[in-house]
């Protein structure tokens, strides 16, 4: 979903903008910037961010605020870390505010909803993976890559239809019956797309995969 900028009022943007700043600049700070001095794991984040900048231009709605698009947060979260991931998905953000695809005004709002829930998301369920499951290779994949990114996009929508419903953008009761069912649609695609790109990446390029590790999910199994 990509807000536009004139669908809420002012004071939900410029909210938004107080929250994901100091966020942002947290994230700037703790993340490992020295993972990015080589050139292949530079090379792959910025291929995520273009990437995902061409698919969430690609969306598919018929009401303001209320379009689809594949998310990529959890490959991104599995593959770098929450804090890359949340810079480099409002990096995505950006870009297709530059595309015409979403709004400046709007811009801190789509980042901490897709960016931030996405991200938060994924890794709250990767860390309860990781305490509570075995540390299997399926239990990584299916779970984390298959069922996780299906849940990152499910909570992104529950998160922004009480936010579309508060602003008073769209009623609650339209947003449940037109808009809710979609994400659950939506996750399927992501469930398997995504998957089946974290299946791809531990097998042949697990140095890639910041959050796998042969020695705790392939040794002695």
């Amino acid at each position: 979903m990509n807000l536009p900028d004139a669908l809420l009022d002012e004071a939900w943007y410029w909210t938004a903008w107080a929250v994901w700043l100091p966020l942002f600049v947290l994230s700037v700070r703790r993340a490992p910037w020295e993972r990015l001095k080589d050139s292949g794991q530079s090379h792959l984040w910025w291929g995520m961010i273009v990437v995902l900048v061409l698919l969430w231009s690609l969306v598919a709605g018929v009401k303001p605020g209320l379009s689809l698009h594949l998310l990529g947060a959890t490959v991104f979260t599995l593959c770098f870390g929450p804090h890359f991931a949340f810079i480099g998905l409002s990096l995505v953000v950006a870009g297709v505010a530059f595309n015409g695809a979403g709004g400046w005004m709007s811009f801190a709002l789509n980042a901490l909803l897709m960016g931030g829930v996405g991200v938060a998301s994924s890794y709250g369920i990767f860390r309860l993976v990781d305490r509570w499951l075995p540390r299997h290779f399926f239990v990584y994949v299916f779970v984390n890559g298959f069922f996780g990114a299906a849940l990152a996009v499910l909570a992104v929508g529950v998160v922004a239809i009480p936010v579309l419903a508060l602003a008073g953008a769209y009623s609650f009761e339209y947003l449940l019956e037109e808009y809710l069912p979609y994400f659950l649609l939506l996750g399927f695609s992501e469930a398997w797309l995504s998957g089946m790109v974290m299946t791809l990446f531990v097998i042949y390029r697990p140095e890639w995969v910041a959050t796998f590790d042969d020695s705790r999910y392939l040794a002695n199994k």
